[in-house]
């Protein structure tokens, strides 16, 4: 496990093709975008997260919310919560998927338990998967530790 020390601003963002996911397993594939040896998805730029640390079951993004993120009643959206609980939580079921496994999510459940502002800071997202079958659980926590949301997604895995 180790952490990134590019920014979501500076990374590269981009697809990786569809013959690289049949050739690495999903943790090799994780480890390669957090080290920056693939793309990271163009999405992190929109909602200024990524990805630092993966592991067999476990992944952990990184956020900082701002003010693009905001929704009418002076807090972060819960689009927002919700994207980075369901990046972390569904890359945590990728992270245990052999060679020539895929999964898309299903379904995914968010509690959202504070609010955010800018005033937050960064924030982790960590996922948690099961081994049995693609369910995973994710929590939301600001520098503090404190939680700020969580939430459980259940998984469709499949040959690619």
């Amino acid at each position: 496990m180790s952490t990134g020390d590019v920014g979501a601003a500076e990374r590269d963002t981009g697809l990786a093709p569809p013959e690289m996911l049949k050739q690495m397993s999903g943790l090799e594939f994780l480890s390669a975008i957090r080290d920056g040896r693939l793309p990271a998805a163009p999405i992190v730029h929109t909602l200024d997260f990524e990805l630092s640390e993966v592991e067999h079951g476990r992944t952990l993004f990184r956020g900082t919310p701002g003010f693009a993120h905001y929704n009418p009643i002076s807090s972060v959206h819960g689009g927002w919560y919700a994207t980075l609980l369901d990046s972390c939580m569904g890359c945590a079921v990728q992270s245990t998927l052999p060679k020539g496994s895929g999964y898309t999510t299903l379904e995914f459940k968010i509690n959202l338990v504070r609010a955010i502002t800018g005033d937050t800071g960064p924030v982790d997202a960590e996922g948690k998967a099961g081994r049995r079958i693609g369910v995973a659980e994710g929590r939301l926590t600001d520098g503090a530790g404190k939680l700020l949301a969580h939430g459980t997604t259940t998984c469709l895995i499949f040959p690619l």
